[in-house]
C-alpha cells in the first residue's frame, strides 16, 4: 500500500510555530514514528507553501497511489483549484488538519475542500494523521 501525505503553508514550521496549537514536535518527527508503527504501508511526504505545486504533486500521484492524506493548511479556507483537483484524481483523499478549525476563527470554519474528499479528520493534532491513514487502510479495497 502507497500512501501520499501532502502539507501546505507553513506547516513545515511544525513544532516552531504556534505550538499551544500545533504541538511541539515536527513533522519529520511524527512521520518517523508513523513509518515504524505502519511497516506495511509505503508512507511518502511533501509539503509545499505554494498553492500550484501542491495541485501538481497531488496530480503527479494521485492515480497511481492508494490515497492521499491532505493538510492544506490556510488554502482549505481558499481553493477551488484544490477542489478541482481532488476531484480529478482516482485516489481517495482524506483532508485532515491538526487543530480542531471549528473552534477556531470564523474564516477556518469553511472548507473549500471537504466537499471533494473521501472524508475529514480535525482536530486530534498530529494523531490526525495517523486516524486517516487508519481510515484509508481499513477502506482500501484489497484490506
Amino acid at each position: 500500500m502507497k500512501i501520499q501525505i501532502i502539507n501546505g503553508p507553513n506547516l513545515n514550521l511544525l513544532g516552531q510555530r504556534e505550538p499551544g496549537i500545533y504541538g511541539s514536535s515536527s513533522f519529520d518527527d511524527y512521520l518517523a514514528v508513523l513509518r515504524q508503527r505502519y511497516p506495511q504501508v509505503q508512507i511518502d511526504y511533501y509539503q509545499s507553501n505554494i498553492e500550484g505545486e501542491l495541485i501538481d504533486k497531488m496530480q503527479q500521484v494521485g492515480f497511481g497511489c492508494d490515497g492521499i492524506i491532505l493538510n492544506a493548511g490556510a488554502y482549505t479556507h481558499t481553493s477551488i483549484a484544490l477542489q478541482d483537483c481532488i476531484r480529478s484524481l482516482t485516489a481517495p483523499v482524506v483532508e485532515v488538519h491538526i487543530s480542531n478549525v471549528h473552534q477556531r476563527e470564523p474564516f477556518r470554519h469553511k472548507s473549500f475542500i471537504s466537499c471533494a474528499c473521501k472524508g475529514v479528520i480535525c482536530g486530534f493534532g498530529l494523531d490526525s494523521y495517523r486516524l486517516a491513514l487508519e481510515a484509508l487502510i481499513e477502506n482500501t479495497p484489497d484490506h
